[in-house]
């Protein structure tokens, strides 16, 4: 069991409490099981390849989203453990030509960058 320590936002003096917040928030991301560099982000020319450590979870018990740029992983309910990922991406996905890969507690997704059609129009020259 984690207990945190409390501060009063209303308290007179905040600059003598700095390591009390830095353990707060250490504790409540602890808590969460939020863990920012669970993930390794790549990219190329042609997709964005993320990976995930996910030990102890199996394939069924995942669940991937993609809508636009925005990629959710997360665990259903009768997993084992509890992970949550969400991440917007800096252009959209093609989620067609997408795919996802869980091997020995890794799960590796390759995601298709979506190429917009070209909106050149060509004028015959008289």
């Amino acid at each position: 069991m984690l207990f945190s320590p409390l501060t009063r936002p209303d308290f007179g003096h905040r600059g003598f409490f700095p390591a009390g917040r830095t353990l707060q928030s250490f504790l409540s991301e602890a808590q969460l099981g939020a863990n920012p560099g669970s993930c390794r982000i790549e990219q190329d020319d042609k997709a964005y390849t993320l990976t995930f450590d996910v030990p102890g979870v199996a394939r069924e018990q995942l669940s991937i989203g993609i809508e636009g740029a925005v990629v959710r992983v997360e665990t259903n309910k009768d997993a084992p453990r509890r992970y949550r990922h969400v991440y917007e991406l800096p252009q959209d996905i093609d989620a067609s030509a997408s795919q996802a890969k869980l091997e020995h507690g890794v799960l590796t997704l390759t995601l298709a960058k979506e190429v917009e059609p070209s909106r050149v129009t060509k004028i015959n020259i008289q």
